[in-house]
Order: C-alpha cells, then structure tokens, then sequence
C-alpha cells in the first residue's frame, strides 16, 4: 500500500501520527510502513531522515513500491497509532542544500548550456558534476547571482503538471521520466524534475558559498555548502584566520599578504642556511682527504643533507661514503661510491640492521632502526 508522503504536503512538518501498517523483522532491522509519514526516503541524492517513532529509533529510510520504509531498532505493533519525530535539524540543513544546489544548478544552465549528472549531500560539502567546462574564475559571479536569488526570498514551487501539461513545461531533467513528475520551480532561476524535500522560500537557505571547481569526467565537479552548513564552514575558516593573524600579528583581512611576506622570509633564510650547510659539508669532507671507506655520524640532518654530506665527502675521501643520521629511533642514511656497486652492501646492511632503502648502485639511500654501536660493529667488518 502507498504511503501518504507528508513531508510532500509540508516539508517543515517534524511530528504526526499515524497507523503502523505492517513490521517485518529483517537481519538487522524492522521494516515498518505506515499509513502515513513525514520520514523522507532517501532519494535523488538526499539521505533518508532519522528520528523516531513511539521513542523507538528509525535509523534511516526508504522506499519500495510507493511504501516508505522506516528502519526501526525495536518492533512496532501493527494496527497501533504512533507518533513520529523526524531529526529535523538534519532534514532542514539538506532541505537548505537541496534547494540551493537547484539555484546554482538552475544559474549554470542558463548561463553555460551545463547538466547536473551527479548530485551528493555530504555532511560538510555539497558535491554537484556537470557535463560542461566551468572556469573556477567565473564562481564569485555565479555566488553572487545565487545569493542574489536567496535574499529575493522567492517562493519554492512543488507541483505535479497534468499530462497535458507537463510536455509544455522547459523542466531540468537527468533521464526521461513517465507521469507522475513532480516540478520544484524557483521563478526565474530553476524549474526542474525532482523528489526531494525543499525550503518554503529561497530566504530559508540563508547563504551559499561556492568552493571549487575540478575537472571531473570531462565535466565540472564543483563543491558547495549552504545554509547552516556554509556557516559552519565559514567559522571554522573565521576561526583558523583569526588564529594566523595573531600569530603573524596581521589585520584579520591582511593575513594573506603577511603569510607571503613570511614565505618570501623564510624562503631566504633557507636559502643562506643551504649555504652554510654546504661549507660545513665541505670543512668535514676536507677532513676525510684519501681516508678511503669513511663511516660518518651526524646530528639534525634531513634526508637531502644526509645525501649531500655523503656526496661531499665521497668527491674527497677516495672511497665509499656512509653518513648516518639520527637516534633512539632509528637513522637515515646515505651510501655514495665513485665507482663499483654499493647494492648488495646495502641488502647486507639492512638485512642486518632492521632498514629498507635502496637506490643507483653508486647511490643508496634509506632508514635503519639500530643504534650506532650496532651501524660501526657493521661496517667494522667492511673497511
């Protein structure tokens, strides 16, 4: 038997009653239907609603055949009027963002020729691909004219055309659809095929903010975030800004051009420490002159340092170059020849020492986890 789908009726409804018309115990859930629901099903890239039914929890919905089906944790009694409670503070954020990815959908259209082929109600971003191109430059001016729609508070249209009807209407479809269709219209923005639940008025979405645009498919992916969740977003990046102007002791509306003249600063500072880690590289390779095989120990290198100081010091010692870096946890390594084959010696060692690395036979490079007294007990053996 259909359910009488009141979330259609009136999609800012969290609380009827109804008769439970049948209870199927299933492997990890009872399928409930109802004479009647406020639940909706999920759908059309919109996830079914939670709540609860006579304070037993409906953990998701959906729907077969014209029934909606409540997923319950505990069974209801069949014939037995309930009381339903939908989780409307997570149905009116997805209202929000099903109404707003219309507006943006609806702009793109009429703008650019683009189809929604995709559609995706995630809990921090909204997700929409398009069949066509759109340059991520053009998104600050398709914001604008969506919230230009949202602060109109225009009214949100849903209504089922006649078959007459309905063949006269321009409506935004993914596929063909057979009669019954039901039409959500935003008057001058969108009029598409959809089954999911809407704001009253465009006011009601608050806010829309635009995020990116990728390619995706030979299309455009692009992310949004509406209403309550477009506000959570913006005050975590509120937040996160605040935080960087104190840190960089910035205006909170400069923080882009201290944190560039902070790179550029830093990018100098790295810049001059290269140097003088380079004529350090050098005074130590000067003291390992014809040393032949040299196993060297040094403190606070990176991966490139350790590989640069071996390289230095293999141009002078006249040998094999082993420079280890490190501590309690473990070392990296570089091992630089001028000649020869160092892959077999490095198989050996890392065998021996608990490491993976590899490399060019004149070059092998990675970590071991061993202490010194077991890395120079090593290469003892190996001079």
């Amino acid at each position: 038997m259909e359910t009488r789908k009141l979330y259609y009726e009136d999609s800012h409804l969290s609380r009827f009653t109804a008769e439970v018309l049948s209870c199927t115990q299933t492997a990890d859930a009872w399928e409930v239907t109802l004479s009647a629901t406020a639940f909706y099903p999920e759908g059309g890239g919109q996830a079914g609603d939670s709540g609860t039914l006579n304070g037993v929890r409906v953990r998701t919905t959906r729907e077969r055949d014209g029934a909606v089906i409540h997923l319950c944790e505990a069974p209801l009694e069949v014939g037995a009027e309930v009381t339903g409670v939908i989780d409307y503070d997570l149905r009116f954020p997805r209202m929000q963002q099903h109404s707003g990815e219309h507006i943006v959908s609806g702009i793109l259209n009429r703008r650019y020729g683009c189809h929604n082929t995709g559609f995706h109600m995630g809990a921090d971003v909204i997700t929409i691909d398009f069949d066509g191109v759109i340059p991520p430059q053009v998104l600050p001016e398709i914001e604008a004219e969506a919230n230009g729609a949202v602060w109109k508070n225009l009214p949100v249209g849903c209504w089922y055309p006649s078959p007459e009807e309905l063949p006269t209407i321009p409506y935004r479809t993914k596929k063909a659809l057979a009669w019954p269709v039901r039409i959500v219209e935003i008057p001058g923005y969108d009029c598409c095929a959809c089954c999911g639940t809407h704001v009253a008025a465009t006011g009601e979405i608050g806010l829309i903010k635009l995020l990116s645009a990728v390619s995706f498919r030979g299309g455009t992916r692009i992310e949004m975030a509406c209403g309550s969740q477009a506000l959570a977003l913006l005050n975590a990046a509120f937040d996160q800004n605040r935080q960087v102007s104190q840190a960089f002791s910035a205006k909170i509306t400069e923080t882009g051009e201290a944190a560039r003249r902070m790179n550029e600063l830093l990018s100098a500072q790295k810049y001059r420490m290269a140097g003088l880690e380079k004529r350090i590289f050098a005074g130590i390779a000067e003291s390992y002159v014809n040393r032949g095989n040299v196993l060297h120990f040094e403190e606070d290198l990176s991966a490139d340092g350790v590989r640069e100081l071996a390289d230095a010091i293999a141009d002078k010692c006249g040998g094999r170059a082993a420079v280890f870096s490190g501590g309690e946890g473990g070392y990296a390594y570089c091992l630089i020849a001028r000649q020869g084959d160092l892959r077999q010696l490095n198989r050996d060692m890392t065998a021996a020492l608990h490491g993976r690395g590899g490399g060019k036979p004149l070059c092998q490079q990675g970590r071991v986890q061993a202490a010194k007294d077991e890395i120079e007990a090593f290469f003892a053996d190996r001079k």
